[in-house]
């Protein structure tokens, strides 16, 4: 992305802090992965995507989550625990499975690209978020898991939980 674009972004960004990352990207016209790393730095860490399964299992230890999956047509969100790890298939064709009760997924490790922390305004009310955002190696969200989804400020023990995560798996270059 060239200068002028971030620019944009961030100007975009100073406008409507509270804007939904997705919106704003398809308003742009961009991929939501480039808003994301337009963020201020106090907002967004980088984390380490070839780390992205040990992110994922450490997402057992904060109960339930907040999971949302947009695409084209559709945007799904579930409440739900992370846990009951397992694997199928091999290369371009391994899942990795989450199956509780209350979330099914199953995650194509191949095409994620990103991995990112994020702080911002919820988009509803203003009131602080915390996620943790894995992008497709095109743009795209793959998926967020939302520790906070606005209502009221995050509990101190989210806050902690966030923060030891976020630390644990931040990207050792500077963005």
């Amino acid at each position: 992305m060239n200068l002028q674009g971030s620019e944009r972004i961030q100007e975009a960004l100073r406008a409507n802090p509270r804007k939904m990352t997705v919106q704003l990207a398809r308003e742009l016209g961009v991929p939501e992965v480039q808003v994301i790393r337009a963020m201020p730095a106090d907002s967004v860490t980088e984390l380490d995507v070839a780390r992205w399964e040990e992110l994922v299992r450490a997402f057992e230890e904060l109960g339930e989550v907040h999971v949302i999956v947009t695409n084209g047509s559709v945007t799904l969100e579930a409440f739900g625990r992370f846990g009951n790890f397992s694997t199928f298939g091999e290369g371009e064709r391994r899942y990795f499975n989450v199956q509780t009760k209350s979330l099914d997924m199953h995650i194509r490790p191949s095409t994620i690209g990103a991995a990112f922390a994020v702080e911002k305004p919820g988009h509803m009310d203003g009131v602080r978020t915390l996620s943790f955002q894995f992008y497709h190696h095109e743009g795209f969200a793959a998926f967020k898991v939302f520790l906070t989804f606005g209502g009221s400020a995050p509990p101190a023990q989210r806050v902690e939980q966030f923060n030891v995560i976020r630390s644990r798996f931040a990207l050792e270059t500077v963005r």
